[in-house]
């Protein structure tokens, strides 16, 4: 089964994940970051390790699954990231929010 990890930090505490793997549903861009011991609330860098493939509908909402919860990434106003506006590999910035089961883009990759 799966095994809690640590995860690396910056050198100001923010947590540092890549994805594990990205799958294309009819409904959803699913990027997976795995099982990893986290702070309830923050911000987080997370590491787009591989690219949404070519082809696909890009509007698909895009989504991430941390410690087998999903969230939909979504801008400030609440709508929901798509696939179109994640189009290289790189570093994005989040705030996350599991109370209130918000995950909010912060910044765009510099390529996108």
């Amino acid at each position: 089964m799966f095994g809690w990890f640590n995860i690396t930090t910056n050198g100001g505490g923010i947590p540092y994940l890549r994805t594990t793997n990205v799958t294309v549903g009819t409904e959803t861009v699913d990027f997976s970051l795995g099982f990893r011991k986290i702070q309830a609330m923050g911000y987080m860098t997370i590491g787009i390790a591989d690219a949404i493939p070519s082809g696909i509908t890009g509007t698909l909402p895009v989504r991430f699954t941390l410690n087998g919860s999903s969230r939909n990434l979504t801008f400030f106003d609440g709508t929901n990231v798509t696939a179109a506006d994640i189009t290289a590999t790189g570093p994005i910035t989040v705030f996350y929010d599991w109370y209130n089961g918000t995950l909010t883009l912060t910044s765009l990759l510099a390529g996108a």
